[in-house]
């Protein structure tokens, strides 16, 4: 009996124990979490001040703006999200509204465009025409901040997307169709050569067969309306002519 009555009072301890400990590390982690959201106001506080300060530098100079983007990225922060995903940051720098009004802006040219070029528009020449459009008030701004606004345009479900083709350019598909392989390559052949392409460019170039040139073709003309036929060339007799990598006057 008394060996049975230590081991009662022994399980009692360690059970006594065990709700102290508990209690102790609620009463810890509780003032981590007090200490964590105090930190978090005091840098949330100095990084507003900071971000309004800059404003107006921010909006205007595309360097500071990107490097104010990698800061705030660094710390898991999204300054130019939209209005339900920056909250403050939209409302406070009013980038949210510069961010959709850059998308519309964005949409004006590639359905202006979309007629020559089948939705598909190189991005150094989405930037120009959306700068051109902006004008000089509208400030200087880079192909990171047509990305960025690309990506506020997917809820639309309309097909907008950035499309890096193997040589590292970017393109901005404004249609809901996938490019396959064979139309990325050529499409980086027809950059090169100012938007002209023969089959032979693809036989001799690539390697391809005479029959998978023709077919990649001849579905981006009749297909995808991606290019031009041009049956008086007067080195081949028949060309392709890729709109979009095209250079145009607008």
């Amino acid at each position: 009996m008394h060996r049975r009555g230590v081991g009662l009072a022994a399980f009692d301890r360690q059970e006594q124990s065990k709700r102290s400990f508990a209690v102790l590390s609620a009463q810890l982690s509780q003032a981590q979490v007090d200490q964590l959201h105090a930190q978090l106001n005091q840098f949330r506080t100095a990084l507003a001040h900071f971000a309004t300060t800059h404003r107006d530098s921010i909006r205007r100079d595309p360097a500071f703006r990107h490097a104010f983007q990698q800061m705030c990225s660094s710390i898991g922060v999204d300054p130019l999200a939209g209005p339900r995903k920056g909250g403050w940051w939209a409302e406070m720098l009013g980038l949210g509204d510069w961010q959709y009004e850059l998308g519309v802006q964005i949409v004006d040219v590639c359905v202006s465009t979309r007629e020559r070029n089948g939705g598909l528009i190189e991005m150094e020449e989405l930037l120009r025409l959306v700068t051109k459009l902006r004008g000089i008030s509208g400030g200087q701004i880079t192909e990171d901040d047509i990305a960025r606004s690309i990506k506020t345009l997917q809820p639309l479900g309309v097909g907008y997307q950035v499309v890096i083709l193997a040589d590292g350019r970017r393109m901005v598909r404004s249609v809901v169709k996938e490019l396959d392989e064979d139309q990325a390559v050529v499409l980086a052949i027809a950059q090169l050569q100012g938007g002209r392409i023969v089959e032979d460019m693809l036989i001799s170039g690539k390697g391809w067969t005479q029959g998978r040139a023709k077919a990649a073709l001849e579905n981006m003309l009749l297909r995808d309306g991606l290019c031009w036929l041009d049956e008086q060339d007067e080195e081949y007799g028949k060309a392709y002519w890729v709109t979009s990598a095209m250079k145009w006057d607008m």
